[in-house]
């Protein structure tokens, strides 16, 4: 994923959802073109497998969650064993590189809802990165939506 820009951003929502609900299980895919640099932020109670590119694996998708408090739970795929340890070292890297820009087109892409639940602006962003190496399966902490907010300087 390239850094963000809004201009770039196509965001869709796959009914039920909507630009205001749900908020429990409300699902992004973040998928991308490397031949453009545009996003597709589809956002609906269900991932859009349709758009993950089977052969690429380089989606982002993340859902809000709430057990104990709201966060934000979101994923990438580094690998099940189809690559190198060299080839799954530079997805992982990859993947932590643009993350900023990733979260920052999720956050933009859906701040109608944000506007509708504050609350949310302050809940944890944690992603999983997907591996069977060891290395690379970790779990990070990536600040709350209001951190992206405040990057990019628009109003929620």
């Amino acid at each position: 994923m390239t850094d963000f820009n809004p201009l770039k951003l196509k965001v869709r929502f796959i009914l039920p959802a909507s630009p205001i609900e749900p908020i429990m299980g409300r699902k992004y895919t973040l998928t991308h073109s490397d031949d453009t640099g545009q996003l597709f932020l589809d956002i609906g109670i269900d991932f859009n497998y349709e758009a993950i590119n089977e052969d690429l694996r380089d989606e982002v998708i993340a859902e809000w969650q709430n057990d104990w408090e709201y966060r934000l739970i979101g994923r990438v795929y580094v690998d099940s064993g189809e690559h190198t340890e060299e080839e799954a070292s530079k997805r992982y890297n990859a993947f932590k590189n643009h993350m900023n820009g990733a979260l920052q087109g999720m956050v933009f892409g859906d701040r109608s809802f944000l506007s509708n639940y504050p609350l949310l602006l302050d809940a944890p962003i944690y992603i999983l990165f997907e591996s069977t190496f060891p290395q690379f399966r970790k779990s990070y902490y990536y600040g709350t939506p209001q951190q992206y907010v405040n990057q990019f300087q628009y109003q929620i």
